[in-house]
């Protein structure tokens, strides 16, 4: 059986588990946007919290993802919820650290603009840091997207039901049809989102 025809045969299920892919990869990014942009705040506000927060983030960052899946497993289970947890430690990182160089790489007449007209330190994060670092930070949301792919296909191990599922269940039996049929979705997918997150990053940059 060629390629082509195991496509046209497997259809259905390649699109459902892309489906599923997209979904999961939705829900951890938000997750991880909700909680990697507030800590990427903290870190760059607090001085005293930032060293350690940031040695935990550099720490996780080293820890291969497979390694970090068998820490869960135990945890929580062979579950979607795993799947998602895996996902949004690995994405909250570059928004995090992205949002902390963002933040602190502002000018500093800038801040002294801000100051010199009366603004509170909410104020100013709210007027001036976070629109200034937006890009940074929108750019630390593209790289987790992108990664957030491969993630998602790495968490079929987990319960995560992806496009990994079909590469795994490949590798398995030695089918090589299989083994692209999640694979090559799951490639575009890290293109359509890298592209999305760019239109996004556009749009509220500009």
């Amino acid at each position: 059986m060629t390629f082509f025809e195991f496509i046209v045969l497997r259809h259905e299920q390649i699109l459902r588990l892309l489906v599923e892919h997209t979904r999961i990869l939705l829900f951890a990014l938000f997750f991880a946007v909700i909680i990697g942009v507030p800590i990427g705040i903290l870190v760059s506000s607090v001085r005293r919290v930032s060293s350690p927060i940031m040695l935990i983030i550099n720490g996780l960052q080293a820890v291969p993802s497979l390694a970090l899946l068998g820490f869960l497993i135990p945890l929580v289970g062979v579950t979607e919820q795993t799947a998602i947890i895996l996902i949004v430690i690995y994405a909250v990182l570059p928004i995090v650290k992205n949002t902390y160089a963002g933040i602190l790489n502002i000018g500093p007449q800038y801040i002294e603009a801000a100051r010199g007209m009366g603004m509170t330190r909410l104020q100013m994060l709210r007027h001036v840091q976070f629109p200034l670092a937006l890009p940074v930070i929108m750019t630390g949301v593209r790289i987790a997207s992108v990664a957030g792919v491969g993630l998602v296909t790495i968490a079929a191990f987990a319960g995560g039901r992806g496009l990994g599922h079909l590469v795994f269940s490949g590798i398995a039996t030695l089918n090589t049809n299989m083994i692209l049929a999640g694979a090559i979705p799951a490639a575009l997918l890290a293109l359509l989102m890298d592209f999305i997150v760019s239109r996004i990053e556009k749009a509220v940059t500009a």
